[in-house]
């Protein structure tokens, strides 16, 4: 992949994480927020920031 594709492929996955964030947000203010997707969605993100964190390091390499 070149360098277009992973800033293209940085931007999507910073643009998930402020999805899952939102929906956490919402799901929290319910008067019963569901844990078990509060946390399924605190999972995503974790993944969502260490795929950003392999992208930005192959970034770096490839320049």
């Amino acid at each position: 992949m070149g360098k277009k594709e992973f800033l293209k492929q940085i931007k999507s996955l910073h643009e998930r994480i402020q999805e899952h964030e939102a929906k956490i947000k919402i799901e929290l203010i319910k008067t019963i927020p569901d844990d078990k997707v509060i946390k399924y969605w605190e999972r995503e993100i974790e993944a969502y920031k260490n795929a950003i964190a392999k992208a930005e390091k192959r970034l770096r390499r490839k320049r």
